[in-house]
Formats: structure tokens, C-alpha cells, sequence
């Protein structure tokens, strides 16, 4: 039967070969995006896996270990990007060599990623090049870069210079993998547990969409061939047979559109490496699904081809007339709504108990999606059965009287048409949901004024203290004002309900514009490390009991330097205070901190408006294809309304309506549900509550709606070549 069904399959005439083209192609965008989703998730921990390298200082060398490097990790900035910098010096020829480097720097050398050598030649050496002592020695390979952009050096020293520096320590180990803790802090691109459970709600979400199109297209011509299947069962087929024939149709068409999907992904897998989902572009290689990954979209898809088409063909199994004996089927219950309430409770369950793993999220929420989703699916009928109600009750004209009629008589052929968009539109309002909440949120974070610059001491024991200014700093050019802030010592009594850990003179905070100022008569102030505080502080800063002779005393908790925003004095005195102070974290301004963040938001929200293009995408290919095809298939009883007098026009009406009301019905419950599990998903994860959706949200509805709209129009004029006096003939 294998055989014979393949026959069928590739020697069906031009009927077969356009449903299978069109089971393939819907297939092949399918199975190109759920790859990209799942290859997604790997790169995000390969591209992660880039940073191992730097962080070698976690896991310090032991006693006895043979000529381990000084190694000092350093994080920079620049025009608001990040530099990542290693200081190292060697202590005999056994030292390791960091990835991407064919030797160790030696003392006045420097190695540069080709993004950051681009750079050097470009900008003035007192606002970058200053900040690498020696010469530029040679390039980084990208073994060592996260990313084709990331601007990384490597720095030789002697031993003697490095070991004198406070944060340096000595390693033997190169980790080639991203560290599960970073106590002190490390060098890290991207928040992966968020992005992986972000990445796989991503593919669940595709999945539906995808299946519902298959099952349109498999559909096509379904009363034809059901009719077939029936004769083969009257000549002595069995269903197992029949099934077995409907099964290859679809599995083979399945096949094609898989191999057409892998081959999409990776003609494009470059174009999309590019893409900074992440906040950073990915090398192309790293955009790989893993085995796992590969063998499930390979083998999922054709199965799931199987089983759709073997559902959605199933009536021939009930016996060799059964396709001629038809009834109204069964209206559906209310009970269809269960599966769409349990989805909803399991996200609920998460919000207060979120699990602490990656794994665990994913588990804990995917599943919730899905269900949701698919409750989605099995709810779409008794919603548009209850559209079709309210349609029938308010009909004033016969178009409206037939479509409510129709709908009632089948309620699922009814909704399967407009399936993909209603799902669709859930995964809009999901998305939209979370990104605005999120965005709201980071403005409502966003505080600071343009032109500080701060560089925060967090190890108290290396703090300096007395003359903390670098010499040449206030001399810069554009540098107006440079504050110090003190760290309190722990005796001094605190103010209650308020809790800054600094002290500043209220006479520098003066000369400092943009910052917070003190209480009237305060000459000694509590104070935030940036002189501005949490967006919640809205007072002036308090006086503290302490003497300003004792201040210089005091270990120095943070460097603020106001400018006139300008990038050159920026640059200027951001490279006076790394040079002069060699920490981990250097200075940096509020907007590049704001922009280091919004670049995985930035990324976040690309993915977002991919998916519900997709979404949307594959949803208006999946509606044409059922609603040509339910043409197709009632163009008998079509042709005899039109023969008894019914206009054309009439009949364009009952097609238009018996696609509009369950596309309406459903889309209220499904942006109400979409909304619903953002809310649950943002209180759960983020701990945020769910704001309303913006001027974009609904301008996306009304283009979908349009779209579907326009989709609909195109399918109408072939009624009038499908229901002419012909078709009503019993073949």
C-alpha cells in the first residue's frame, strides 16, 4: 500500500501536484523558523560559551601549578560599547595561552579583536589608545570573541607590574564554558536562562500554527478524495489500507517541505547569525541546532504530518458508505472551554513559586503556553457555534440567515478556517504584552543625567583613599565638576528608613548640576554612589553627623565626573580614570548603561516582531488555502442555490460572513487569553505587572484583521466560475 499510495501522491494529475506543493512550501517555512528557534537556543549558550575564557579568575590557580599567568579581567566601554579586556603577564613558558592567540603578549604588547583594531585607527589616541600601554602586537582570532563585532584586547605586563594590582590573581586554567556563578562579578553577554525559555515558548508557538496549515492543505479536495478512499474500501480495502494511502500523501509532501525547510535555514542561517537577537550578532557556525534539535524538527514534522492527515481524513474509516452518509454532526458542549482554564491555572500556580533553573522555567511555563493554546484550538468551535447564534438572532438579510445556518450545521469547518489567525493573534498579545511591560518598566528604571560619568569602587579593602581625583582630570577639556563619594563607616548611626552607604561633600554635590542636592545647612550628606538614587527617592539628601576633616579619610565608594556631554570629554576622562584606576568595571555613563541593557531588550523585541510576522504569515497562507478549498468542496450545493435564483453577490456574502464570525468570535477570547499569560508570565518571571498595549498593538490587529479581510475578498470571484450550471450535476 506504501507503494500504490506513492503512486497516487506523484501520479495524481495536477490536482495532486498542487496539494502537494502546497503542503510542502507551508512545511518548508515551518520547519525553517522552528529550526532557527531551536538553533537559537543553542547558539545562545555556544555564543555565551565565548565569555569562559575571561573569567579564567574564578577558579584561581592552585599551589604547585606550573607557571601560571597574572591575569586580571577588566570591562570597558566606548562610544556605549562594551570592551572587554584581559591583563596578563606570564611566569615561565608552560603559561597558558588564552584562545585565538598564537603567543602570549609580552610586556608593551597588546592583541586586538578586528572590530577593535578598526576602532583604534579610527579614534583619537587620547580618547582610546592611550588606554593600551605599548603596541599593537597582533590580532584575536575568533576563538576568543563572543561575537564578529566584540571588541576585546589582550594585554601583556610583567609579573612584577600585575601582581602589584589590586584584583589581580593568578590562574592556570582557561574554562572554555560560561560560568554558572560570577561572585565578584564577570565577563558576561546575555541573561541565556531568560533567552532559552523566551527561545523555546518561541518554537512552541510555532508549532500550532504550522500543523493548522498542514491540516488546511491536507484537507484540499478532501471530499473528492474521501469519495475515492470509500470506493477503494468497497472493493475490498481495509482502513488500516485507506489510512496507510492518506498517510504517505501527507508524509511524502511532509518529507519535501522538511528537506525544504533545512535547506531555507541554512541558505539563511548567515542572515540571520547576523541579526543581534542576543544584542550581538552570532558567528554563523554557532547558529547550529544541537542533535537533539535537528532529529526532532527532522522527525517531528513528518509524524505530526502523519497524524494531522490521518485526523483530518478520518471519516473514511467508519465504513465504505460512510462518506455518503453523512449527518449533522453533534454541536459542541461547553466543556471544550476545561482545556483553556487548566493552561491558565498551571501558569497561575507558577506566579509566587517560580522555579530557580533554566530547565525548571521552561518547564514550568512552556507547558502552560501550550495548553492554553491548544485549549485555543478545541474551544474555537463552541465559540464560533455561539457566534453563529448571535449572528442568526440579529440576521436582517438571507445572506446572514445562510451563514448562521451553516456555521450552526458545522461549527468546526467553520473555525478551522480562521484557526492559524486566532492563534496568531494570541501569540501577538502575548508578545506585545510582555515587550511593553518590559519597556515601561525600563523607562520608569531609566535615571541619571547625561553627562556624568561614574567609576564605582566595589572592593572596600583596595578603595582608595585620601586625594582620590587623578591628576590631569579636572584639566580635561569639557570636565566640569569631580565629586567623591566616601563609604560610611559602619558606626556611624544610620538615618532610619533610608538607606545610602555614601557620604559626599554637600559643597561638590553643589557644583555638580545634574545631581540630587542636599538638605538646607547639610555640609556632610548621606548620598547614592551616582548622587542621583532609585527612581522611589525623591528627597533631597540628608545630613549626616560626620566631620568634613575625616572625610578624605574614608575609603572612596565612587568617582562621579560631570561633563558637557560631549563624547570627546567623555572619552577624554574616561581614559585618565581607567588608566589611573585598574578595576574590573570602569567608568561608565547612565545612557551607556541604559544602552548595554536595551540591547538584549532591543534583541528580545526583534524576535518578538519575527514571530508574530510568522505568525501572521502563516496563518493568512493557512486561511486561503481552507477557504479555496471549502469553495472547492460546496461548489455543488452552491451552484444549486445559485440555479434556484440566489444572486452571486448573496452567496459572496454567506462566504465573507461564515469566515468573519468565528474570526471575530475567537479573537476577542484570544487576545483576552494572550493578555491573560502575559500577565501571569511577567508576574511570575519579572515580577511586574501588565501594562496596557500601546498605538502598535492595534495597529498590528487592524492589518492582521485587513489582511485577513483582503485574503477572503481574493478567494470570492472564484464562485462565480465554480458554481456555474455544470457543477450541479451528480457525478
Amino acid at each position: 500500500m506504501i507503494r500504490f499510495g506513492l503512486r497516487l501522491t506523484v501520479a495524481g494529475g495536477r490536482e495532486a501536484a498542487l496539494r502537494l506543493a502546497i503542503i510542502a512550501v507551508a512545511v518548508a517555512l515551518g520547519v525553517g523558523m522552528l529550526l532557527s528557534a531551536v538553533a537559537g537556543m543553542s547558539g545562545v549558550e555556544r555564543q555565551n560559551d565565548r565569555y569562559g575564557w575571561a573569567n579564567a579568575a574564578l577558579t584561581p590557580a592552585a599551589p604547585g601549578d606550573p607557571d601560571p599567568l597574572w591575569w586580571q579581567l577588566r570591562v570597558d566601554s566606548y562610544d556605549k560599547r562594551t570592551i572587554g579586556r584581559v591583563d596578563l603577564a606570564a611566569t615561565g613558558p608552560a603559561s597558558p595561552v588564552p584562545p585565538g592567540l598564537a603567543r602570549l603578549p609580552g610586556p608593551g604588547e597588546f592583541f586586538a579583536s578586528p572590530a577593535l583594531r578598526e576602532l583604534l585607527a579610527g579614534a583619537p589616541a587620547d580618547q582610546l589608545g592611550a588606554r593600551f600601554p605599548g603596541h599593537l602586537a597582533g590580532t584575536i582570532g575568533p576563538a576568543a570573541l563572543p561575537a564578529p563585532d566584540s571588541l576585546v584586547a589582550v594585554v601583556g605586563y610583567t609579573p612584577r607590574e600585575l601582581s602589584a594590582r589590586p584584583g589581580a590573581t593568578r590562574v592556570s586554567h582557561l574554562p572554555d564554558a560560561a560560568p554558572e556563578r560570577c561572585p565578584g562579578g564577570c565577563w558576561s553577554g546575555i541573561p541565556a536562562a531568560g533567552l532559552q525559555l523566551v527561545l523555546a515558548v518561541v518554537a512552541g508557538a510555532l508549532i500550532f500554527p504550522l500543523l493548522i496549515l498542514i491540516g488546511s492543505a491536507t484537507r484540499l479536495n478532501a471530499t473528492r478524495r474521501e469519495q475515492r478512499f470509500a470506493a477503494m474500501r468497497l472493493v475490498g480495502a481495509t482502513p488500516r489500507q485507506v489510512a496507510t494511502v492518506a498517510a504517505v500523501e501527507s508524509t511524502v509532501s511532509a518529507l519535501a517541505g522538511t528537506l525544504g525547510g533545512f535547506a531555507l535555514f541554512y541558505a539563511f542561517r548567515g542572515t540571520l547569525a547576523a541579526v543581534p537577537f542576543t544584542g550581538a550578532p552570532m558567528f554563523p557556525a554557532d547558529l547550529s541546532p544541537s542533535l537533539a534539535g535537528t532529529l526532532g524538527v527532522g522527525l517531528g514534522v513528518p509524524v505530526a504530518a502523519a497524524l494531522v492527515a490521518r485526523f483530518a481524513l478520518r471519516r473514511v474509516r467508519i465504513s465504505p458508505l460512510g462518506v455518503s452518509r453523512r449527518v449533522t454532526p453533534r454541536p459542541p458542549r461547553a466543556y471544550r472551554l476545561v482545556p483553556l482554564a487548566l493552561g491558565m491555572a498551571e501558569l497561575a500556580w507558577f506566579v509566587g513559586r517560580r522555579p530557580d533553573t533554566t530547565n525548571g522555567q521552561v518547564l514550568a511555563f512552556l507547558p502552560g503556553i501550550l495548553i492554553v493554546m491548544a485549549g485555543l484550538v478545541i474551544a474555537g468551535p463552541w465559540l464560533t457555534m455561539a457566534g453563529s447564534r448571535l449572528l442568526a438572532r440579529r440576521a436582517r438579510r438571507p445572506a446572514s440567515l445562510i451563514a448562521a445556518r451553516r456555521l450552526a450545521d458545522d461549527p468546526k469547518a467553520g473555525f478551522r478556517a480562521v484557526g492559524g489567525l486566532v492563534l496568531a493573534l494570541f501569540v501577538t498579545s502575548v508578545a506585545v504584552g510582555v515587550m511593553t511591560t518590559i519597556a515601561a518598566d525600563r523607562e520608569r528604571r531609566d535615571v541619571g543625567y547625561a553627562g556624568e560619568l561614574g567609576l564605582i569602587f566595589r572592593d572596600r579593602k583596595t578603595a582608595p583613599t585620601g586625594t582620590v581625583v587623578p591628576p590631569g582630570l579636572a584639566a580635561v577639556p569639557g570636565v566640569r565638576t569631580v565629586t567623591v563619594v566616601r563609604a560610611a563607616p559602619a558606626e556611624l548611626p544610620r538615618r532610619q528608613g533610608f538607606f545610602p552607604d555614601g557620604l559626599a561633600d554637600c559643597a561638590d554635590i553643589a557644583r555638580t548640576a545634574g545631581a540630587r542636592q542636599c538638605e538646607p545647612g547639610a555640609r556632610i550628606a548621606w548620598a547614592w554612589p551616582d548622587l542621583v538614587g532609585p527612581p522611589e527617592f525623591t528627597g533631597a539628601w540628608p545630613a549626616a553627623d560626620f566631620p568634613s576633616a575625616r572625610l578624605p579619610e574614608l575609603p572612596a565608594l565612587s568617582l562621579v565626573v560631570e561633563t558637557d556631554g560631549s563624547a570627546a570629554a567623555v572619552e577624554r576622562a574616561r581614559t585618565v580614570v581607567t588608566t589611573a584606576y585598574p578595576t574590573l568595571w570602569g567608568p561608565i555613563t547612565p545612557a551607556e548603561w541604559e544602552a548595554d541593557g536595551a540591547k538584549v531588550f532591543n534583541g528580545w523585541r526583534r524576535l518578538a516582531d519575527v514571530v508574530v510576522l510568522t505568525s501572521l504569515a502563516i496563518a493568512g497562507f493557512s486561511l486561503a488555502v481552507t477557504v479555496a478549498g471549502g469553495l472547492a468542496e460546496r461548489k455543488r450545493p452552491f451552484s444549486m442555490l445559485r440555479l434556484t435564483g440566489v444572486p452571486l453577490a448573496t452567496l459572496r456574502r454567506v462566504v465573507a460572513l461564515e469566515s468573519v464570525t468565528p474570526l471575530l468570535t475567537a479573537a476577542v477570547v484570544s487576545a483576552g487569553a494572550g493578555f491573560l499569560c502575559a500577565a501571569l508570565f511577567l508576574r511570575a518571571q519579572m515580577h511586574l505587572s501588565l501594562r496596557a498595549p500601546g498605538v502598535a498593538y492595534y495597529v498590528i490587529v487592524l492589518i492582521g484583521v485587513a489582511a485577513s479581510l483582503a485574503v477572503i475578498a481574493s478567494t470570492l470571484p472564484l464562485l462565480r466560475r465554480l458554481t456555474g450550471p455544470e457543477a450541479a450535476r451528480n457525478d
